[in-house]
Formats: C-alpha cells, structure tokens, sequence
C-alpha cells in the first residue's frame, strides 16, 4: 500500500516552497527577464536613451568573427575543463577508496580545494605558472621548454584548464566517493573469485553502477565551464593574450561592463543561457538513457 503524505493546512506546502520560490525569482527569473528585455534595446551607458531595435543586437552578434571565436574557444574549455576534472575525481575516489593508512585524513584533504574562491585558485596557480618566478614556470624552461603564458594562447588555454579543473576536481571527488562507498563489496569479491581482474571489475561494474553520479556530475561540470569559472580567467588571462581564454561568460562581462554595449551584452547573456539550457536537455534526453539506475 503506497503511503502519501497529507498536510492538515492548504497552506502549509505553499508556505515550504516559499524561499526557495522566492530565491528563485530574484535569483534567476528577474534577471533573466531583465536581459531578455535590454537584448532588443540599444541603450546609452547612462541608461538615459534607449531604442527598441528588436533583434539588431543577435543580428550583430552572429556576424562578429570575435564572438564567433569566443564560441570555439568556450567549447575547447568547457571540454576539457570537464574531462580533465571528472576524470582526475573519480581516479582519486578509486585511490582512497582503498583501506589505507591515514584515509581520513587523506580523504579530507582532498575536499579542501572547493573551499578556496575561484580568483584565489586561479591566482594561486599564476604563481605557480610565472615565467619569471613561479615554481612550475621556471622548471619548464630549465628544462629548456620556453613558458609564457602571456604571450602563447595555447599555453593560457592549459593554464586556465588546470586552475579551473583543479578547482572542481574537490566536488567529483565527492559524489565519486559516495557511490563507490554503496556498491556493495560481495559484487566485487564474486567477480573477483571468477578470476576477473581489477580493471575488468572497474569497467565492468563499478564504472556502471556509478553512471547515475557520473552523469549527474556532467551536467554540474558543464554549467561550471560555463559560468562559474568567470573569476579564474579574471584572475589569470583576462581574456587574453590576444582572445585566445575569451569564453563566453568574460566576452560578456567585457562587452558589458568594460565596453559598456549593455544592448549586446545582454544579447550575448541571452545566447548563453540559451546554450546552456539547450546542453543540459540534450544530455538529460540522450546521455540518460545510458544510465542504470
């Protein structure tokens, strides 16, 4: 018999539901309906004019070549920022899944990153990245590979990619740990009497049976890319040299605050959500059905 719970007060759901209603609303919807509404206007930086344009400003968007690229170089970075931070947790959940000496201290350890704001993180690792006098920087060219981020895009991208990654890797590493920690022990140790080795029981039960975090964490990591990494490429790029850490979420800040073309950051804030939303539906429509439940 299916038990259902029933509230005494017609009020009392709506009243539970109210702060996070109400965050949601000032968090989310009225911004959202706020750029939607400046993306068909053309407004001073003084926000004393303004001209209904309708869609000028997405006219103009799609036919800049630097908006174009800054598409490309957000889809490199959200790409490998992903890969590199959903890969780099779940190797470390298997390492201290293990019964070592020290686990919990180790386990602990691993958390702290998450704590640390994603300007520190990206600062920190521009420390360790100086051409001049960073630690990592100046073994690079001692062993004769010429570091400068400042100058080589490429070099920027990976920078960034490492300081974002590393910043998230502390989350993965969680919920990885968590499903490991439910799969139960017999299921191995059967498969382990059956002679199959430990990356056969790996790929063969452990990685499926952790498919529901693993794509769970997908979606948190891509909207991580894509929107909480602004204060790492403030921090370290700004964008540069030459475009080449120019993502989506910076172009706008840029354009918008810097530029002051708040009719086309606004435009370009919609376009994001837009791509946003449209990524988290295709994997919640297609990569769903792959997870087992």
């Amino acid at each position: 018999m299916e038990k259902r719970v029933v509230f005494s007060n017609n009020w009392l759901p709506y009243l539970l539901l109210a702060p996070q209603i109400i965050i949601t609303f000032i968090f989310f919807i009225w911004p959202a309906s706020q750029a939607l509404f400046q993306s068909v206007l053309v407004e001073d930086p003084f926000g004393l004019a303004r001209e209904f344009v309708w869609l000028e400003n997405f006219e103009e968007l799609f036919s800049d070549p630097y908006y174009l690229d800054s598409m490309g170089v957000t889809a490199v970075f959200s790409v490998s920022t992903s890969l590199l931070a959903l890969s780099s947790g779940l190797l470390l959940a298997v390492m201290a899944d293990r019964a070592i000496k020290g686990a919990t201290f180790y386990k602990g350890a691993l958390l702290w990153p998450y704590a640390v704001a994603p300007a520190v993180a990206g600062v920190l690792w521009l420390f360790l990245f100086s051409p001049s006098n960073g630690v990592i920087g100046l073994s690079l060219k001692a062993m004769g590979y010429d570091w400068n981020h400042v100058l080589n895009g490429g070099q920027a991208m990976f920078l960034v990619v490492i300081a974002a990654a590393w910043k998230q890797i502390a989350y993965n590493f969680l919920f990885f740990l968590a499903g490991l920690q439910m799969i139960p022990k017999s299921l191995l140790e059967a498969a382990a009497i059956d002679g199959a080795g430990t990356a056969k029981r790996f790929w063969t039960i452990v990685f499926p049976l952790l498919s529901p975090t693993t794509f769970f964490l997908l979606v948190v990591n891509v909207v991580y890319a894509f929107f909480d990494t602004f204060g790492i490429i403030h921090a370290v790029t700004s964008g540069g040299p030459a475009g080449a850490t120019n993502i989506l979420v910076y172009k706008v800040f840029n354009d918008g605050f810097v530029g002051l073309d708040l009719g086309g950051s606004a435009a370009q804030s919609v376009v994001l959500m837009v791509i946003v939303v449209s990524l988290t539906v295709v994997q919640f429509r297609y990569l769903e059905r792959k997870v087992q439940y």
